[in-house]
Parts: structure tokens; C-alpha cells; sequence
């Protein structure tokens, strides 16, 4: 049996009264994935009913109009992170250098580079998992915390260091959406008690590598730029910028280090 317009329709209506906001597009791109085979259609729907992400589904997600491979278990790149990934592309200059923290999948860093072919741009991640990704999307990654694993000779020498590290406070993971934990893991979120336990210390530890003038840009919610201000003054950095989505929500900070 071949899959026809009207399984479009039906996928679509099924997708919408489960509640998926996006069903014609997730109905179009699940039948695209089947290519044609009813029972891998099938079998595609019934997973995504569970809640598991439609990008390990189907292998990619679109992030900042690129294509981003996506493998099962690793973190899928949200759109609400493309201001961010696009602000960190704009301060990274020709021929410079960038590091992406919690790289994931690669997505910022692909970012990055499709916006300046001739930088040097590498990524870290301590899952071994969303190593394998992002370098099969073609980013230079390198296993490891934070700045731990980077070349050395890249110290000092930084224009950019952009990062979606964790950030929900321990207390708030129970508030995230119900399938959240029932595929990602808390590795991705939790940030400690207020959820600036990493914020900080990729604050506290972005000056041995950033060069004077270097950028910092990290996402983040809530009051926590407010709790960042402390080690972002005593590390050196100024001209603090706060980044708001179409809600007013707080969504990053930029800051440029002064030394």
C-alpha cells in the first residue's frame, strides 16, 4: 500500500487532537520520513504519540534555516535559541575564533560557521552522544566540561564564546513539559538550586579564553541575569546586554570583556 493525500489529512487531524500545535507540518514531514511505506508510517506516528522528540524521529530539525542532524538522546535545538545563535554569528568576526559550550548537536556552532566560513569555531559537551552529533552536522567538538577539553592554543585567543548550558533551577524541573524526562535526561536542564551553577562558572572560566573586546553570550531566564551581574563585573566584563523574546521573556545575555 502507498501512503495518499488523504493520510495527510488524517495524520494532521490525529497529530492536532493529541495536542501537537505544529500537526500539518509534523504530518508532512513524518510522511516524508516513511518515503512512501505505510507500516514505517505507522510505526513513526506511534512513537511520535509517546512524545519522543519529532527530531530523533525523523533525524533533523531546521534550526537558523540550516539542516541539523539530530541523533536519538541528544538534546533538540529549540527555535526560541536562534536570536542567540544568530547574535553569537554577528560578533564572531572573519577569520576569528568561537566556542560553543553544551554544543549539543551542533546547531549554534553550524550557525556560526555557515555565517563565517574562515573562523575557527569548535564546540564541547560532556555527552558522548551529542559528540558523535555534532560531529557527524561537521562541527570540530571535543568531549569534555565547559572549557576543559578545548585546544590550548585557542586560550586567549577567542572572539565569541556562546552557550546554552543548563539553566533551570533543580526546584523547576518537575515544571517542565511531561515527556521532557520521559526521553532528555536532566543532564541538559538542571542548572543547581538557582540554576546559575554552570551560568557561573562558564562566566567565571570565559576570560582565560576570550581575547580583550571577546564576547560572552549565554541563555538563560528568569532573574538570573541579575545573579550573573556579580562574577561578570569581577571578571571583566561590561556593556551587559539583556535579550528579551516577543513576550518580553528573558531569554540571554550578552556581555564583552574589558581587560
Amino acid at each position: 500500500m502507498t501512503i495518499q493525500d488523504t493520510d495527510l489529512i488524517a495524520l494532521t487531524g490525529l497529530l492536532a487532537r493529541e495536542g501537537f500545535l505544529a500537526a500539518d507540518e509534523e504530518a508532512q514531514a513524518l510522511i516524508a520520513r516513511a518515503a512512501g511505506d505505510v507500516e514505517v508510517l505507522e510505526a513513526l506516528v506511534a512513537r511520535r504519540l509517546t512524545g519522543e522528540p519529532l527530531a530523533w524521529i525523523i533525524g533533523y530539525t531546521t534550526f537558523c534555516d540550516l539542516t541539523v542532524r539530530v541523533h536519538p538522546g541528544v538534546y533538540v535545538p529549540r527555535w526560541l535559541t536562534e536570536p542567540l545563535a544568530r547574535r553569537a554569528a554577528e560578533r564572531l568576526p572573519e577569520g576569528g575564533a568561537a566556542v560553543d559550550l553544551c554544543t549539543g548537536s551542533g546547531a549554534i556552532a553550524m550557525t556560526m560557521r555557515a555565517a563565517h566560513r574562515g573562523a575557527t569555531v569548535v564546540g564541547s559537551d560532556c555527552d558522548e552522544d551529542a559528540i558523535a552529533c555534532a560531529t557527524a552536522n561537521g562541527v570540530e567538538a571535543y568531549r569534555g566540561d565547559l572549557f576543559a577539553p578545548l585546544p590550548p592554543e585557542l586560550r586567549g585567543r577567542v572572539d565569541v564564546v556562546v552557550g546554552v548550558v543548563p539553566y533551570v533551577p533543580t526546584r523547576e524541573l518537575p515544571l517542565l513539559q511531561r515527556d521532557t524526562f520521559t526521553f532528555e535526561g536532566a543532564l541538559a536542564y538542571d542548572g543547581g538550586a538557582d540554576g546559575t551553577e554552570i551560568l557561573g562558572r562558564a562566566v567565571d572560566e570565559s576570560p582565560a579564553w576570550l581575547r580583550s573586546g571577546g564576547a560572552l553570550l549565554l541563555e538563560l531566564g528568569g532573574g538570573q541575569a541579575d545573579l550573573l551581574s556579580g562574577v561578570l563585573a569581577r571578571r571583566g566584563f561590561a556593556d551587559v546586554v539583556l535579550h528579551a523574546d516577543e513576550d518580553g521573556d528573558l531569554r540571554g545575555i550578552e556581555a564583552t570583556l574589558r581587560r
